[in-house]
């Protein structure tokens, strides 16, 4: 259970470490992934509701997650793995 958890991390925070994410939507993804609603995003960054909805549509398809919580989760796994040694 351990190993499995750790490939996992491994894999999450590979995927978000920026080769898998354009710096667009990693700007998107962690203001989905802090709890920012669409319309809060789409003014934090300039952007229309509908480019924020496209964007978090490939963000999720990148990093094979199914929602905002996870995408949170993921995000913060890696946040974690990246603080470390």
């Amino acid at each position: 259970m351990a190993a499995r958890a750790g490939r996992e991390l491994e894999r999450s925070s590979s995927a978000v470490s920026g080769a898998a994410l354009t710096g667009s939507e990693r700007a998107v993804a962690d203001l989905a992934g802090s709890g920012a609603t669409n319309r809060e995003i789409a003014a934090a960054l300039y952007l229309s509701e509908k480019t924020v909805e496209a964007v978090l549509t490939r963000v999720y398809r990148k990093l094979s997650v199914r929602s905002r919580t996870q995408l949170g989760h993921l995000l913060e796994a890696a946040r974690a793995t990246e603080g470390q040694p």
